[in-house]
Protein backbone atom coordinates (compact mmCIF):
# COMPACT_ATOMS: atom_id res chain seq x y z
CA UNK A 1 0.00 0.00 0.00
CA UNK A 2 0.89 3.48 -0.78
CA UNK A 3 2.30 5.43 2.21
CA UNK A 4 1.31 8.99 2.87
CA UNK A 5 4.35 11.36 3.05
CA UNK A 6 2.59 14.79 3.71
CA UNK A 7 -0.37 16.15 4.82
CA UNK A 8 -1.83 19.77 3.75
CA UNK A 9 -4.41 21.62 2.25
CA UNK A 10 -5.43 23.10 -1.18
CA UNK A 11 -6.58 26.58 -0.72
CA UNK A 12 -7.55 29.08 -3.08
CA UNK A 13 -9.86 32.18 -1.87
CA UNK A 14 -11.84 31.34 1.28
CA UNK A 15 -11.86 27.44 0.19
CA UNK A 16 -9.43 25.04 2.01
CA UNK A 17 -9.29 21.37 1.36
CA UNK A 18 -7.40 19.04 3.24
CA UNK A 19 -5.15 16.33 1.39
CA UNK A 20 -2.61 13.88 1.57
CA UNK A 21 0.36 13.39 -0.63
CA UNK A 22 1.25 10.16 -2.47
CA UNK A 23 4.41 9.85 -4.50
CA UNK A 24 3.06 9.19 -7.60
CA UNK A 25 5.70 7.25 -9.25
CA UNK A 26 8.72 4.68 -8.23
CA UNK A 27 12.02 4.19 -9.97
CA UNK A 28 11.96 0.30 -11.35
CA UNK A 29 15.48 0.29 -12.86
CA UNK A 30 17.63 -2.69 -12.60
CA UNK A 31 20.40 -1.69 -9.99
CA UNK A 32 23.83 -3.39 -10.70
CA UNK A 33 26.03 -3.13 -7.86
CA UNK A 34 29.91 -2.70 -7.92
CA UNK A 35 31.57 -5.56 -6.33
CA UNK A 36 34.78 -7.27 -6.22
CA UNK A 37 35.26 -9.41 -9.06
CA UNK A 38 37.55 -12.05 -6.86
CA UNK A 39 35.03 -12.74 -4.43
CA UNK A 40 31.61 -10.23 -4.81
CA UNK A 41 32.35 -7.85 -1.90
CA UNK A 42 30.35 -4.79 -2.04
CA UNK A 43 33.01 -1.72 -3.10
CA UNK A 44 32.99 0.85 -0.36
CA UNK A 45 33.93 5.06 -0.86
CA UNK A 46 35.59 6.77 1.56
CA UNK A 47 35.41 10.41 2.45
CA UNK A 48 38.85 11.71 1.56
CA UNK A 49 39.87 15.53 1.43
CA UNK A 50 41.19 16.63 -1.56
CA UNK A 51 44.12 18.94 -0.09
CA UNK A 52 45.55 16.58 3.09
CA UNK A 53 44.43 13.06 1.22
CA UNK A 54 42.80 12.54 5.19
CA UNK A 55 39.53 10.56 5.69
CA UNK A 56 36.95 12.90 6.85
CA UNK A 57 34.28 12.33 9.33
CA UNK A 58 30.47 12.97 8.72
CA UNK A 59 31.03 15.44 12.09
CA UNK A 60 33.35 17.42 9.87
CA UNK A 61 31.96 17.60 6.78
CA UNK A 62 30.33 21.07 5.94
CA UNK A 63 28.82 22.61 2.86
CA UNK A 64 30.63 24.87 0.77
CA UNK A 65 29.38 26.63 -2.52
CA UNK A 66 32.45 27.16 -5.08
CA UNK A 67 32.78 30.86 -6.96
CA UNK A 68 32.85 30.98 -10.70
CA UNK A 69 36.84 31.76 -10.26
CA UNK A 70 37.11 28.60 -7.89
CA UNK A 71 36.83 29.95 -4.49
CA UNK A 72 35.01 27.87 -1.84
CA UNK A 73 33.07 29.51 0.76
CA UNK A 74 32.20 27.15 3.63
CA UNK A 75 28.87 27.42 4.68
CA UNK A 76 28.23 27.05 8.44
CA UNK A 77 24.59 25.47 9.69
CA UNK A 78 24.10 29.02 11.39
CA UNK A 79 24.31 30.43 7.66
CA UNK A 80 21.89 27.90 6.17
CA UNK A 81 19.39 28.25 8.68
CA UNK A 82 19.04 31.95 8.05
CA UNK A 83 18.16 30.91 3.86
CA UNK A 84 14.42 31.45 3.13
CA UNK A 85 12.99 28.06 3.83
CA UNK A 86 9.40 27.48 4.74
CA UNK A 87 7.49 24.64 6.43
CA UNK A 88 4.09 25.46 5.57
CA UNK A 89 1.71 23.11 4.36
CA UNK A 90 -0.30 24.87 2.16
CA UNK A 91 -0.74 23.97 -1.55
CA UNK A 92 -1.67 27.48 -2.48
CA UNK A 93 -3.41 28.42 -5.55
CA UNK A 94 -2.01 31.27 -7.41
CA UNK A 95 -4.14 31.16 -10.91
CA UNK A 96 -5.82 28.69 -13.21
CA UNK A 97 -4.34 28.82 -16.56
CA UNK A 98 -5.49 26.86 -19.87
CA UNK A 99 -3.50 23.36 -19.74
CA UNK A 100 -1.92 24.39 -23.31
CA UNK A 101 0.39 27.08 -22.14
CA UNK A 102 2.32 24.62 -19.65
CA UNK A 103 5.45 22.94 -21.67
CA UNK A 104 5.54 19.43 -20.43
CA UNK A 105 9.57 19.82 -20.28
CA UNK A 106 9.17 22.05 -16.81
CA UNK A 107 7.20 18.79 -15.43
CA UNK A 108 9.47 17.23 -12.45
CA UNK A 109 8.08 15.11 -10.22
CA UNK A 110 4.44 14.06 -9.82
CA UNK A 111 2.09 12.87 -6.55
CA UNK A 112 -1.30 11.89 -5.88
CA UNK A 113 -3.40 13.99 -3.71
CA UNK A 114 -6.19 12.35 -1.48
CA UNK A 115 -8.95 14.47 -0.13
CA UNK A 116 -9.48 14.13 3.66
CA UNK A 117 -12.89 12.81 4.49
CA UNK A 118 -13.86 16.59 5.28
CA UNK A 119 -12.79 17.61 1.98
CA UNK A 120 -14.06 15.14 -0.67
CA UNK A 121 -16.80 17.43 -1.60
CA UNK A 122 -14.84 20.33 -2.57
CA UNK A 123 -12.43 18.24 -3.96
CA UNK A 124 -14.95 16.32 -6.24
CA UNK A 125 -15.91 20.33 -7.45
CA UNK A 126 -12.31 21.27 -7.93
CA UNK A 127 -11.64 18.51 -9.94
CA UNK A 128 -14.78 18.44 -11.93
CA UNK A 129 -14.12 22.50 -12.41
CA UNK A 130 -10.83 21.98 -13.88
CA UNK A 131 -11.74 19.31 -16.14
CA UNK A 132 -14.51 21.48 -17.42
CA UNK A 133 -12.20 24.29 -17.99
CA UNK A 134 -9.60 22.10 -19.24
CA UNK A 135 -7.38 24.30 -17.08
CA UNK A 136 -4.53 23.67 -14.27
CA UNK A 137 -3.83 25.17 -10.96
CA UNK A 138 -0.64 26.86 -11.12
CA UNK A 139 0.49 26.35 -6.95
CA UNK A 140 3.44 27.49 -4.54
CA UNK A 141 3.78 24.39 -2.22
CA UNK A 142 7.32 23.69 0.34
CA UNK A 143 8.06 20.08 0.17
CA UNK A 144 11.33 19.65 1.78
CA UNK A 145 11.17 23.03 3.04
CA UNK A 146 12.14 24.82 -0.32
CA UNK A 147 9.28 26.56 -1.83
CA UNK A 148 8.69 25.00 -5.67
CA UNK A 149 5.63 26.05 -8.11
CA UNK A 150 3.54 23.10 -9.10
CA UNK A 151 0.32 22.45 -11.12
CA UNK A 152 -2.64 20.90 -10.13
CA UNK A 153 -3.84 18.81 -12.87
CA UNK A 154 -6.76 15.87 -12.84
CA UNK A 155 -5.57 12.56 -14.34
CA UNK A 156 -8.16 9.97 -14.16
CA UNK A 157 -10.25 10.80 -11.04
CA UNK A 158 -7.57 11.76 -9.43
CA UNK A 159 -5.91 15.55 -9.03
CA UNK A 160 -1.86 15.41 -9.21
CA UNK A 161 0.46 17.66 -8.19
CA UNK A 162 3.23 17.81 -10.68
CA UNK A 163 6.65 20.12 -9.41
CA UNK A 164 8.05 22.02 -11.84
CA UNK A 165 11.56 23.44 -12.54
CA UNK A 166 12.25 27.06 -12.70
CA UNK A 167 12.06 28.40 -16.35
CA UNK A 168 15.63 29.29 -16.43
CA UNK A 169 16.61 25.42 -15.35
CA UNK A 170 15.33 24.36 -18.82
CA UNK A 171 18.34 24.85 -21.40
CA UNK A 172 18.19 26.33 -24.56
CA UNK A 173 19.70 24.46 -28.26
CA UNK A 174 22.81 25.77 -29.33
CA UNK A 175 22.03 24.45 -32.20
CA UNK A 176 20.41 25.35 -35.63
CA UNK A 177 18.74 22.85 -37.95
CA UNK A 178 18.67 23.44 -41.79
CA UNK A 179 16.77 21.12 -43.78
CA UNK A 180 17.13 22.91 -47.02
CA UNK A 181 14.64 23.40 -49.39
CA UNK A 182 11.46 20.85 -48.60
CA UNK A 183 9.41 19.77 -51.35
CA UNK A 184 5.86 19.35 -51.46
CA UNK A 185 6.03 15.57 -52.47
CA UNK A 186 8.72 15.19 -49.84
CA UNK A 187 5.90 16.77 -47.00
CA UNK A 188 3.05 14.24 -48.83
CA UNK A 189 5.49 10.83 -48.45
CA UNK A 190 6.70 11.84 -44.51
CA UNK A 191 2.61 12.86 -44.02
CA UNK A 192 2.09 9.02 -45.50
CA UNK A 193 4.41 7.56 -43.15
CA UNK A 194 3.44 9.16 -39.58
CA UNK A 195 -0.25 7.68 -41.25
CA UNK A 196 0.68 4.29 -41.62
CA UNK A 197 2.34 4.54 -38.07
CA UNK A 198 -1.36 6.64 -36.38
CA UNK A 199 -2.52 5.00 -33.09
CA UNK A 200 -3.36 5.53 -30.05
CA UNK A 201 -0.97 5.02 -26.91
CA UNK A 202 -0.98 1.94 -25.31
CA UNK A 203 1.82 1.92 -22.39
CA UNK A 204 0.80 -1.63 -21.90
CA UNK A 205 2.08 -1.92 -25.45
CA UNK A 206 6.09 -1.29 -24.38
CA UNK A 207 7.75 -3.44 -22.14
CA UNK A 208 11.33 -2.70 -19.86
CA UNK A 209 13.45 -5.51 -22.38
CA UNK A 210 16.59 -4.46 -20.04
CA UNK A 211 15.27 -5.03 -16.82
CA UNK A 212 14.08 -8.88 -18.02
CA UNK A 213 17.20 -9.53 -19.72
CA UNK A 214 18.70 -8.96 -16.75
CA UNK A 215 16.68 -10.83 -14.28
CA UNK A 216 16.83 -13.77 -16.91
CA UNK A 217 20.88 -13.39 -16.98
CA UNK A 218 20.82 -13.78 -13.35
CA UNK A 219 18.74 -16.73 -13.21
Amino acid sequence: PMRSMWKGAISFGLVSIPIQLYAATENKNVQLRQVHAADGGRIKYKRVCSLDGEEVPYSDIAKGYETDDGEMVILSDEDLAELPSTSSREIAVEKFVPSSQIDPMLFEKSYYLEPEKTGAKPYALLRQALKDADRMAVVTVAIRQRTSVAVLRVRDDVIVLQTMMWPDEIRQPDFSIDGGEVKDAEVKMANMLVETLAGDFEPAEFEDDYAEAVQTLVK
